[in-house]
């Protein structure tokens, strides 16, 4: 379905995610290591742009904000993601008549009044109109000098998805509130069962399908999701997927940079043939490097998609690196063992 050309909340991606930390230099040090580059700096805030390809990561550790309050009740933490709409203003104006919740931060001389509103675990959703060669960045960042045009880092490019977690009981909610706000569908449903656990999911894209939004639940009190809620205090992000071209060279980039990536069983490895037959792939390298292949193949259509996910590495929130080549789901073949994965690991710190 497309979107309308004069539909104000028309969603073209996702301008940047904002994190925030009581201490931040922490979240510096990884997005360096993930091949992201400090390129621009507030003119007024303690807020710093970090950019690969055409991700904007936005690290917010300003005294007395919005984000600093955010960080004493999560610790390290996504406090805001912004979507690029049409038109900002009617969209917001569209939003709060929906029944959307708005939030009014302090705008300095000079600088856009971004309008927000409240969204998953009462973090911010932004939606902004200037982006790519004219955007919000000309206006309320100075660039660091010597900081290159673009940065290409481990060759990440975009953002894929954004996954929430909510709590049992309130996925249909938070589907219905991206229905009824910004137009968006679903386009998957899951339930996958471990040996000891389980989640629901509700894959949600915007008409186009630039931005994605999977929304698990927990099925029971011992869920790896019920585990991040706990530990996060709350409803939010669970993990971002970034995308790449060459998913081999991005991983083996950044295991060279340090980055932990979860495990997967050996046996998943022997599965692979008979589960993707034809699928092309070195398999060599695809076991060695522990990428996760799903995906159908047809007498002359092959639809792939190729993914891993890193250790949990800003509190309870990991990322994931995904390679799409023709599939566009989330690869469902994979999440059972994705999650028997985490279940594994759940249980050798004895939460299960």
């Amino acid at each position: 379905m497309q979107t309308p050309p004069d539909d104000p909340m028309a969603a073209a991606g996702i301008e940047f995610v904002e994190y925030t930390a009581p201490d931040t230099q922490a979240l510096e040090r990884l997005f360096v290591t993930l091949g992201f580059a400090a390129v621009a700096r507030h003119r007024s805030k303690h807020v710093t742009l970090y950019r690969q390809g055409d991700i904007n990561f936005i690290i917010n550790h300003e005294p007395n904000s919005f984000a600093q309050a955010f960080a004493c009740k999560h610790g390290a933490s996504v406090c805001a993601f912004a979507m690029r709409v049409q038109d900002a203003a009617s969209a917001y104006k569209r939003a709060l008549k929906l029944g959307a919740k708005p939030y009014r931060g302090p705008v300095g001389p000079m600088e856009l009044n971004i309008p927000a509103i409240q969204g998953i675990g009462r973090s911010l959703i932004y939606l902004v109109d200037r982006y790519g060669e004219r955007s919000i960045y000309d206006v309320d960042f100075l660039p660091l000098t010597g900081t290159p045009a673009r940065v290409d880092g481990v060759g990440l490019t975009f953002i894929d998805h954004l996954t929430h977690n909510v709590r049992k009981g309130r996925m249909d909610e938070w589907a219905s509130f991206y229905e009824r706000l910004f137009d968006f569908s679903e386009i998957r449903y899951f339930d996958i069962q471990g040996q000891k656990t389980g989640l629901k999911s509700r894959a949600m894209a915007s008409a186009g399908g630039k931005i994605r939004i999977p929304i698990n639940e927990p099925s029971d009190r011992h869920s790896q999701i019920q585990e991040y809620l706990q530990a996060y205090g709350g409803e939010g992000i669970q993990h971002i997927a970034l995308a790449t071209h060459d998913i081999y060279t991005t991983v083996e980039s950044l295991r060279e940079r340090g980055v932990k990536f979860l495990d997967v069983p050996e046996t998943y490895y022997e599965a692979v043939e008979r589960r993707v037959p034809g699928h092309g792939e070195d398999l060599e390298r695809l076991r060695r490097d522990r990428i996760l292949i799903d995906g159908a193949t047809r007498q002359q259509d092959v639809g792939l998609l190729l993914q891993i996910f890193t250790e949990t590495v800003i509190g309870p929130i990991f990322f994931e690196v995904i390679q799409r080549k023709g599939n566009e789901g989330f690869g469902e073949g994979n999440f059972q063992a994705l999650f028997e994965a985490i279940e594994r690991e759940q249980m050798q710190r004895g939460v299960l």
